[in-house]
This record gives C-alpha cells, structure tokens and sequence, in this order.
C-alpha cells in the first residue's frame, strides 16, 4: 500500500505509524506543511493519515495551507472514499472539513487519562475489538461540538466527549496521541513553546515533567492498539 501521511509541524511525526508501515512492507509519502511542500495527486495513494499540530482549523490567516489541506480531506472522503486516519489535529481537520464544528475547550485537556468506548463501536472495523476502557496521552484545548452528517462518536472521557469518531464508512478521527513512542512527550517538551504550555496548563513544571514519565508508562500498549488500527486501516 502507498499511504499518504500530512504532517503540520516537525515535532509531530508519525511515530509508531511509520514502524508499522515499515513492518507491512507499505511506502510512505509525508506532505511537510511547515515547509510549503504540496499536496501530490491523491489517487496515487490508498491510505490519508494526518497528524497533530498546534495550529486550530480556523487559523488560516496564519496557515493558508490549511485551506488546501481541508479541500484535500474533503476530496479523499466524499469523492475517493478511501481510508482517512486523522490524529488530535487531524481529527478537528476530518470534522471541519466535512462540515461540522470544532471550538475550544473551557478546560483543556492534558496528560494520561482514561477513555470509554461508546455502544457504536459494535461493527466498527477500527474499534469493535479495543477494551471499553484504556489510557492515552492527550494535549488539547480545543474539541469537535457539532458533527458531520453521517457520523458516530466511538470513544469519550470525562473532559472531551468526542474522542474518537467515524464520519461515513471510511474515515476515523482520533483526539489522543496513539503515535505515541517511547520519548515522543519528552521531545515535545524539549520546545519552549509546548513546555510552557505544559506548565500553564497544569499548573506547575513538576506536573508537566511528570506527563512525561506517565505517557512513557502507556508506550507498549499505544503500540498495540496503533498496530491494530493500522492492519484494519489496510483492510477497510
């Protein structure tokens, strides 16, 4: 399989994704935004994965890319109706660009926390076989309110009640960090920026420092459930 992978900000890779297409014998090709690089001609390729970013949907003054990017997502769901996979970031730009609305959150969501799958997830080809309940990272202030036509929430917690969610029978979006490897928090806050995020929203440094030890505790079961996703992602 040939994935196509957009990529918003360098910090933000495709982490265990890439081991995972490695390890299937599948190709990558990544869209660097952050460098100006274009968008290739969608139909060369079977699967659209899009990551995380700090940026928001609507900042497009500041990011014009984003305008082509949600045109591309469009394109690929609607019309190609070929496999999306959109993480954090990613998972706004799916809602978005379908048509429905995302806005920020009164509290952000941020560290190692629980989340539930919903009773839609019976059937799903993504989630049908996941536990009802298990950990991710998140690091969000922002979360989809209104949902596309056609859409089903899969996973909620207590903070965000969007999780995680299908919009037709080919696109999923995800509100945590399943790329998650062992360090990815770590090289995240090794930035000013996302340290001093961290800090704000948490309250303190220690705090922040300490997400990074509780997301290195989840890696070997992120791992699984991004291997998961991945093989089914190649079947749908």
């Amino acid at each position: 399989m040939n994935i196509l992978i957009f990529q918003h900000t360098p910090g933000e890779n495709p982490g265990a994704f890439l081991e995972h297409i490695s390890s299937c014998g599948d190709t990558a090709s990544i869209v660097h935004f952050y460098d100006g690089q274009p968008i290739p001609q969608l139909d060369e390729f079977d699967l659209l994965l899009v990551l995380g970013g700090p940026m928001d949907v609507w900042e497009i003054e500041a990011h014009p890319w984003l305008v082509r990017e949600k045109q591309a997502i469009r394109t690929w769901v609607q019309d190609l109706k070929r496999p999306y996979f959109g993480i954090c970031l990613g998972h706004q730009l799916l809602v978005d660009a379908m048509g429905g609305k995302c806005a920020p959150m009164q509290k952000p969501e941020i560290g190692v926390h629980s989340i539930n799958l919903t009773g839609n997830t019976r059937g799903d080809p993504l989630f049908e076989l996941l536990r009802h309940q298990f950990r991710v990272i998140q690091w969000h202030g922002v979360e989809a309110v209104d949902l596309p036509a056609d859409s089903s929430i899969l996973a909620q917690s207590d903070a965000c009640a969007v999780q995680a969610l299908r919009v037709s029978d080919c696109a999923w979006g995800v509100q945590f960090h399943p790329e998650l490897v062992q360090g990815t928090i770590k090289s995240w806050m090794s930035d000013p920026a996302n340290h001093q995020c961290a800090v704000d929203w948490l309250g303190s440094a220690d705090a922040a420092w300490e997400m990074v030890s509780d997301s290195d505790q989840i890696v070997e079961e992120q791992f699984r459930i991004t291997s998961s996703f991945y093989n089914r992602l190649r079947q749908v």
